[in-house]
C-alpha cells in the first residue's frame, strides 16, 4: 500500500524510487525537508546508500519496510534518504564525520543523525541490523535511544557539535610555509609504499577485502617508465596484481568487466556489483599496460571491459549507465547475492559437450569443491598450458574449445533474470569511460570505441552543459543537480584524451570553457586546490577540498594534471599556475603518506619533469602511421595530437603549426614552451621518438 507520507515517488534516482514504497516518511534532500525538522524539533535521520549496494537493500528489508521501525522513524525523526551518487556532496561530508564520531571508516549504508538547525551530525554508524546480532544492537533501540539522548542532552549535543566542526576545519589542507619546494621525493616514497603494501602471493595491496585500486598501479607503471625501465621490479608489481585481478572471480570470466571488490584474499569471490568507475579507470588502466608489457591478457581484458560496456552499459543516447546490481533473482523468486553469475555442475554438463566441459572445468575450477555457497563461480585455476599438457590437448584445439564453451555458457546465462540496473548517467563516471575508451581505441585501433567514448561525450555536451555550466546526472530526460570538481575536472582529462584519438576542434574549445568555469567556480585564489563544491552551491557543513584518491581519484589531482596540459596545448599560463598552487597545497599530505596521492602524483611528475607534446600536421590517412609510431611504447608523459591539415579554429600555439608546403605530413615535438625544428621524412620522426623518450629519464 502507498504511504502518501513518503516523498520519493516523484523522484528519478533508482535508488531513490527503490524506497518509494516503504512505510517510512521519506523526504528527499531538501529545503522543505530541512526545514520541517526545525520547525517539528527533530533531529534528521540521514540514510544515504545506492542501488547497486547489497547491504543496503538488507536493511531496507530488515528495517525500512518493516511496519514497526517504520512507525518509530517517523514518530522520531524527520528521515532523508540520499542517493550518493548523486549527491557525493553529501556523502563526503557525512562520510568524514562519520570516521571522526566513531574513529573507524564509513561505508554504505550510511546512517547519520542531524542536528535541526545546522544539519551538523551528532550519531552515525553504517548498517544496523534488526535485531541485536555480531554486537551490534538493533535498530529500533538505537532509533529510542538517540531520540531520547536528543530531548534530554540538546545542549550538551551542541557543544559536541562544535568540537566536530573544529575537528574538521583543522583537517583541511594548508599551503606549508616551510617549505618553498614541491615535494618530487614524493615518488620514490609512494613506489615503496605501494612494494611494501602488496600481497606478494596474491597480488592486491593490504588483505582482504581487495578493492582494484588501479591509481595505485599506474603509479608503478608511471614509476617503471620514468626510470626508462631500470626499475624491474615496480613492473613486477604492478603486474602480479593485473595478472591476479584478470585471471580472478572480480573479473567477470565469462562476460568481461570487474565487479567492485574482492571478499577474499585471492580475487574470487567477488562482491558482485559493477560501477562504471571501477571499470572507467580498468580499461584505460589494462590498455596501457598491454602498451607497455604487449601481454595479451592484458588486452583480451581491456577488451572484455569495452565490449561489456558497448553491450550492456550504454544508452540508446550515448551516455553510459552507472551500475549494474549486486544482487538477482533465482527461478524460485528469491532476491540473492551473485544469483545471475553462479552455476551449478549439473547445468554445465548439459550445457556442453564432453570435451568442452572437460577444458571449462580444469579452466575455472568445476572440477573443485563449490567455491560460492553451495555453487561454482568461475575463477582461472590453471593455466591453458597446463591444462593442454594434462589433457593432452593441442593448444589451438584447446583454445576452441574454451571459446565454445564460454561462449555456450555466457549465452545461456544471459537468459536467467538479470541484475538490476541503475540508469541515471553521471557526468563524472561518464568521463572516467570515455576516457578508458579512447585509451583503448586509440592503442588498439578501434574504431568502435573511439566513437563510443564520442557518443558519450556528445550526449553529455547536449544534455548536461547549459549556459557555461555542467549538471552532474541524467535520468529519464531530465537533467539536474549542480555539478562537482570532479564532473568538470574528470572532463577535462576524459577530452584531451580522446583528442589524441581523434582531433575534433569544437571539442578542444569546449574543453577550454570548462577549465574557465573550473577557475573562476572552484579555485581558491588565496590558498590553492579546488573546493569539491562550487562557489553557488548549496551552502553545506562543511566545503571540502578532497586531495585523496578514493574510489575515483581526486578531483584535485586529475585538475591540476589536465590543466597543466590544457596549458601547455594554448599557451594559458593561468591553467599551469592552477596546478601549481594545488601540488604547492597538497606537499604536506604527499609528504605523509604519498601513495594515498597517486593523482596528485601524476601532476606533480608531469610539472616537475615536463611533458612531451608531439603535434602532427596532415591528411588524417596519411598521419596515422606517424601515431602508431609515436604510442608503440609505454611514454606517460608523452601527448600525441594528430591534426587534420584543414582543420580551423585552432588556439594560436597550435594554428602556428601548419604542415609545411609540399609535405604530405609534418610533425612538431614540444616540451614546455620550447618546440624543436619541424620534421617531415618518417625514418627521422622515429629516430626523433627514440632519442626523446631517452631524454625524458631523470638525471
Amino acid at each position: 500500500m502507498t504511504n502518501p507520507q513518503n516523498l520519493l515517488a516523484s523522484e528519478t534516482s533508482p535508488y531513490l524510487l527503490q524506497h518509494a514504497d516503504n512505510p517510512v516518511n521519506w523526504r528527499p534532500w531538501n529545503r522543505q525537508a530541512l526545514d520541517e525538522s526545525l520547525q517539528q524539533d527533530k533531529p534528521i535521520l540521514l540514510s544515504i546508500g545506492y542501488s547497486a549496494c547489497h547491504w543496503c537493500h538488507v536493511m531496507a528489508h530488515e528495517s525500512f519496510e518493516d511496519e514497526e521501525t517504520a512507525a518509530l522513524m517517523n514518530r522520531l525523526f524527520v528521515n532523508i534518504k540520499v542517493d550518493r551518487e548523486e549527491r557525493p556532496d553529501l556523502d563526503k561530508i557525512y562520510q568524514q564525520a562519520h570516521q571522526l564520531l566513531t574513529q573507524r571508516p564509513g561505508g554504505w549504508p550510511l546512517t547519520v543523525f542531524l542536528m535541526p538547525e545546522d544539519q551538523v551530525p551528532f550519531f552515525a554508524g553504517t548498517y544496523f541490523p534488526d535485531r541485536p546480532r555480531h554486537g551490534m544492537p538493533d535498530f529500533k533501540t538505537v532509533l529510542q535511544q538517540i531520540a531520547a539522548y536528543y530531548r534530554e542532552h540538546k545542549t550538551e549535543l551542541q557543544r559536541q557539535n562544535q568540537s566536530l566542526l573544529d575537528a574538521v576545519a583543522s583537517l583541511k589542507p594548508k599551503p606549508d610555509q616551510q617549505h618553498d619546494e614541491l615535494p618530487i621525493q614524493a615518488l620514490d616514497i609512494a613506489r615503496r609504499e605501494l612494494e611494501q603494501s602488496t600481497d606478494k602471493r596474491y597480488g592486491g595491496f593490504g588483505k582482504a577485502p581487495k578493492f582494484p585500486h588501479p591509481y595505485s598501479i599506474e603509479r608503478l607503471l608511471r614509476h617503471w617508465a620514468h626510470t626508462g625501465g631500470r626499475d624491474r621490479a615496480a613492473l613486477e608489481t604492478a603486474c602480479l596484481t593485473l595478472d591476479a585481478m584478470a585471471n580472478g572471480g572480480v573479473h567477470d570470466q565469462l562476460g568481461g568487466g570487474f565487479c567492485r571488490y574482492s571478499v577474499d584474499d585471492y580475487w574470487m569471490i567477488p562482491h558482485f556489483e559493477k560501477m562504471l568507475y571501477d571499470n572507467g579507470a580498468l580499461l584505460g588502466l589494462y590498455s596501457q599496460a598491454w602498451q607497455a608489457t604487449a601481454n595479451p591478457l592484458y588486452r583480451r581484458t581491456a577488451e572484455l571491459i569495452a565490449d561489456w560496456t558497448l553491450r550492456e552499459m550504454q544508452a540508446a543516447e550515448g551516455g553510459y549507465y552507472a551500475s549494474l546490481d549486486a544482487d538477482s533473482e533465482t527461478d524460485e523468486g528469491k532476491h540473492e547475492e551473485g544469483a545471475f553469475y553462479r552455476w551449478t555442475d549439473t547445468e554445465l554438463k548439459q550445457l556442453l559437450d564432453q570435451d568442452e566441459f572437460s577444458v571449462f572445468a580444469l579452466r575455472f575450477g568445476i572440477d573443485r569443491k563449490p567455491n560460492f555457497e553451495g555453487y561454482w563461480y568461475p575463477h582461472v585455476f590453471r593455466s591453458k598450458t597446463e591444462i593442454a599438457r594434462q589433457l593432452d590437448c593441442e593448444p589451438g584445439r584447446l583454445e576452441t574449445l574454451l571459446q565454445s564453451a564460454i561462449k555456450k555458457a555466457f549465452n545461456a546465462r544471459a537468459q536467467r533474470i538479470r541484475p538490476g540496473r541503475d540508469e541515471k548517467i553521471l557526468t563524472s563516471w561518464n568521463a572516467l569511460m570515455i576516457k578508458g575508451m579512447a585509451i583503448a581505441g586509440r592503442l588498439f585501433d578501434r574504431a568502435d570505441y573511439i566513437d563510443s567514448a564520442k557518443q558519450a561525450l556528445d550526449f553529455i555536451r547536449t544534455r548536461l552543459w547549459h549556459e557555461n555550466r555542467l549538471l552532474a546526472c541524467y535520468k529519464d530526460g531530465q537533467a539536474r543537480l549542480n555539478a562537482y570538481l570532479d564532473d568538470y575536472a574528470f572532463l577535462i582529462d576524459a577530452g584531451l584524451e580522446l583528442l589524441q584519438a581523434e582531433w575534433d576542434s569544437t571539442v578542444f574549445a569546449w574543453m577550454e570553457q570548462l577549465a574557465e568555469t573550473l577557475l573562476v567556480q572552484f579555485h581558491d585564489q588565496r590558498q590553492g586546490g579546488f573546493y569539491f563544491t562550487s562557489t553557488d552551491h548549496e551552502r553545506l557543513f562543511d566545503r571540502p577540498k578532497p586531495l585523496a584518491d578514493d574510489a575515483v581519484p581526486s578531483g584535485n589531482g586529475v585538475a591540476a594534471c589536465a590543466l597543466a596540459r590544457l596549458g601547455h596545448l594554448n599557451g594559458d599560463l593561468r591553467f599551469i599556475d592552477a596546478c601549481k598552487d594545488t601540488l604547492y597545497l597538497a606537499q604536506t599530505a604527499c609528504r605523509n603518506y604519498a601513495s594515498a596521492y597517486n593523482s596528485l602524483l601524476r601532476a606533480l611528475e608531469e610539472y616537475h619533469y615536463g611533458v612531451d607534446i608531439l603535434v602532427v600536421r596532415g591528411d588524417r590517412q596519411q598521419t596515422r602511421r606517424w601515431q602508431q609510431a609515436a604510442t608503440a611504447h609505454y611514454q606517460p608523459r608523452r601527448l600525441v595530437f594528430c591534426i587534420p591539415a584543414t582543420a580551423q579554429h585552432l588556439p594560436a600555439q597550435l594554428a602556428e603549426k601548419k604542415a609545411l608546403p609540399g609535405e604530405a605530413v609534418t610533425a612538431w615535438l614540444c616540451s614546455g614552451s620550447r618546440c624543436q625544428p619541424p620534421v617531415t621524412d618518417f625514418d627521422e620522426f622515429k629516430e626523433l621518438l627514440t632519442s626523446t623518450a631517452q631524454d625524458q629519464q631523470p638525471a
